[in-house]
């Protein structure tokens, strides 16, 4: 049973990423030993912000609802005075590493955190900015793999129950929506399967995921004459993407249907697992996460802020305060959780935006309130934090600097382009060499740029 559709596999070709005669999902050979073995991406969307979180700037108390000295800010909207944090700062850890109290439980992790202080992107803006985090590539009009899609294209996954690539965001999607994790002009086995897990029943999480009509010897022999018939038009007229993905599509969606019920079950988490975590969306997508990296899903993204995004132009304190209060238990969570089970070793984890803020107030615009707006901070790409743990990365680092405002990133300053390279040499890659090839050029990740910084290993 299913073996025609083996012999479709045969002519999805070697996709220069490994052997993948067999699937395009079988595991990938990598360019030399890899640190990581998977990745869980923790989008933040809509832009933390650095000075209110793990930039630790004392000038912005001194210097509170004062101009700028020296002239001001080179921002691309007019800002106003410098606001200092509303959060409290402290060291942790016995690698004293600062950070505010928005993420008091996340902070205790500080010995396994690498914390990188000089990330910059190239423009203010959410949309391209997104994008760039995501693709590598900021322009909207021509999308580009996701980099989610970039790593199951060189590993393969673990598990062919399971999609390579899940991307978990609640209540729809971000903006950019489904170019955040598309597979492009990458065979369309690698593109990401969003889960909305605001939903909180398993036929919703993955609906039609049961075919409730028929049994399922009958539902393969149904399958082996589709796929019969794919593998046929497949010979006489070639096999572009869109059957690629077809098929791929209806052979995984007949094996996940006892394997991906398993998964996003969270009644067969013992009950101090599911307390540790926390009983809200936030907490429920964090075990789903571990619970799937735990069963060879090789990139999971999970988004926070999707609905609500950090993206706090007014009364910075409030809204802040309520998103790092969603997120602060169930990211704490996931780390001890995975170091308790030993998957921290070779789990990568990335948090962070697409951009930070500003260290000034937002300006009011005209019809807005002004007493809120004046509490809020704007984008800001020139200087912003993000942070890593296990995976090889070294834990207990505060890397990098921004001037002594938090604004601009002066100290080992780190393009997304290199936060890219880095990622994929931790899994084993020269993010030169791992190329598609399309439209009559190698395409990847990194486009023309990118280095590794070999600080940040352990």
């Amino acid at each position: 049973m299913g073996m025609g559709s083996l012999g479709l596999s045969s002519l999805l070709g070697d996709l220069n990423a490994g052997d993948r005669s067999l699937s395009p999902l079988a595991q990938g050979k990598t360019h030399f030993p890899a640190r990581a073995k998977r990745v869980i991406h923790i989008f933040a969307n809509g832009g933390p912000s650095q000075v209110d979180s793990f930039d630790y700037k004392p000038a912005l108390a001194k210097y509170h609802g004062k101009e700028v000295p020296g002239g001001g800010l080179r921002t691309e909207r007019k800002t106003g005075t410098l606001m200092a944090s509303p959060f409290n700062f402290s060291q942790h850890g016995e690698c004293g590493l600062w950070a505010s109290d928005l993420f008091p439980k996340v902070s205790a992790m500080a010995d396994e955190l690498c914390v990188i202080n000089s990330m910059y992107a190239n423009v203010p803006n959410h949309e391209p900015s997104l994008m760039l985090m995501n693709t590598g590539a900021e322009r909207t009009s021509v999308v580009r793999p996701s980099l989610g899609s970039w790593v199951t294209y060189g590993l393969g996954t673990e598990n062919e129950n399971l999609p390579g690539f899940v991307s978990l965001c609640p209540g729809g999607v971000p903006v950019v929506e489904t170019q955040n994790w598309r597979s492009a002009f990458l065979p369309g086995a690698y593109q990401g399967t969003h889960i909305d897990t605001k939903n909180t029943t398993i036929a919703k999480l993955i609906p039609d995921i049961k075919n409730v009509r028929m049994p399922r010897d009958l539902q393969r022999k149904q399958l082996d004459l589709i796929q019969e018939i794919n593998r046929q038009d497949a010979e006489k007229n070639g096999l572009d993407s869109t059957m690629e993905a077809r098929i791929h599509s209806l052979e995984l969606a007949y094996k996940m249907q006892i394997e991906a019920t398993d998964a996003f079950n969270l009644e067969r988490e013992p009950k101090h697992i599911r307390e540790l975590y926390g009983d809200t969306l936030h907490g429920r997508q964090m075990l789903i996460t571990r619970r799937l990296i735990e069963r060879g899903v090789r990139f999971v993204q999970v988004w926070h802020g999707a609905g609500q995004p950090w993206d706090s132009h007014s009364q910075i304190a409030k809204l802040h305060g309520k998103l790092g209060n969603e997120s602060d238990q169930p990211i704490a969570a996931l780390l001890q959780d995975l170091k308790q089970r030993g998957l921290l070793e070779d789990t990568l984890v990335v948090w962070g935006g697409e951009f930070g803020r500003t260290p000034t107030v937002e300006l009011p615009t005209p019809g807005a309130n002004a007493a809120n707006t004046m509490l809020g901070r704007d984008h800001n790409h020139h200087g912003f934090s993000m942070w890593m743990a296990g995976g090889g990365t070294k834990g207990g680092l505060q890397y990098g600097k921004t001037d002594e405002f938090g604004f601009q990133a002066v100290e080992n300053k780190m393009h997304v382009h290199d936060l890219h390279a880095t990622i994929l040499h931790l899994l084993g890659f020269d993010h030169e060499k791992l190329t598609y090839r399309y439209a009559g050029r190698d395409f990847r990740l990194t486009d023309v740029h990118g280095e590794v910084f070999h600080d940040l290993l352990a």
